[in-house]
């Protein structure tokens, strides 16, 4: 919890209800960022955001698996976030845990869609080699190293930084089966098919505070807020998930002007978010 003095939460509170907070942004822009790619050698692909002070990495590993009988036409992906406890104190014990958890979630949510696989920002069935046989299993691993706020955003820009970054070994199919029904297969060392991120997209989180809400929320600012909503919106406009955190209720006029702001919003971040990928991408190659 960040402890405010009365004065400090009516001057935050104040600032945002005259569009100018307390580091001298407006309610609907965001700090600034930005993105390294290949900070994990070992992983698939990997990539750190910086926002404001907040910082994250996040990593893929990818195995070759089996497609769940429920959905054989698709891969699968997992999603893990693990909070350090040197990041923030609230990260210590059970705090971490269950952060980990909400935010693991929510991630899963905002990106993957339902349990059916509708509304997914990633093309899961672009990960199979054989149907119904063997897919690529992607292990999404994100790590926050320090927290000033907007957690999930960062997390999110991370993980989409990171999948640009992932190249898939190229997979040879032999012709027949084994014994047991499964193809053999034939990895590549060499050759790498870069995996297509065009329908990732990245999350705007909307925080209310008193009757305003704002982007990008400063840990203060988190702590005086009523109710946040975020939405995934894909670089074609696709709401692709919705989260709502908070006690507080907000009616459904109030939602659906907070999901029109965060598409407008989110035409912005992701134009920011790609500049900042392909100008980590070009510096990884040159150096």
């Amino acid at each position: 919890m960040v402890g405010l003095s009365v004065g400090e939460k009516h001057f935050i509170q104040g600032g945002i209800a005259q569009d100018l907070r307390t580091d001298g942004r407006r309610r609907l822009t965001y700090r600034p960022f930005n993105v390294e790619t290949g900070v994990i050698p070992q992983a698939n692909g990997s990539a750190r955001v910086r926002l404001g002070g907040t910082d994250v990495i996040a990593s893929v590993k990818a195995e070759l698996g089996k497609p769940s009988p429920s959905q054989p036409d698709k891969g699968k992906v997992n999603i893990y976030v693990d909070c350090s406890p040197t990041a923030a104190p609230m990260f210590e014990g059970r705090g971490g845990e269950e952060l980990s958890t909400e935010l693991s979630g929510a991630l899963q949510h905002c990106l993957l869609g339902g349990k059916s696989g509708a509304g997914a920002g990633i093309d899961l069935s672009s990960l199979v080699v054989v149907e119904g046989k063997v897919c690529w299993d992607l292990y999404i691993d994100g790590l926050v190293v320090s927290s000033d706020g907007n957690l999930l955003d960062a997390l999110g820009a991370a993980i989409k930084a990171a999948l640009t970054n992932t190249g898939i070994p190229k997979v040879e199919v032999a012709v027949g089966a084994s014994g047991d029904g499964l193809p053999e297969v034939d990895i590549s060392d060499d050759e790498y098919l870069q995996f297509d991120t065009s329908g990732v997209p990245v999350i705007v989180t909307l925080t209310k505070v008193g009757r305003h809400y704002i982007v990008d929320a400063t840990l203060e600012e988190e702590s005086q807020m009523s109710s946040a909503v975020s939405v995934s919106v894909s670089g074609q406009g696709r709401i692709c998930g919705l989260i709502k955190r908070g006690g507080a209720g907000l009616d459904p006029s109030v939602i659906l002007d907070m999901i029109s702001v965060a598409k407008h919003v989110s035409e912005q971040l992701m134009n920011k978010l790609d500049s900042e990928i392909s100008a980590a991408e070009a510096f990884e190659e040159e150096s």
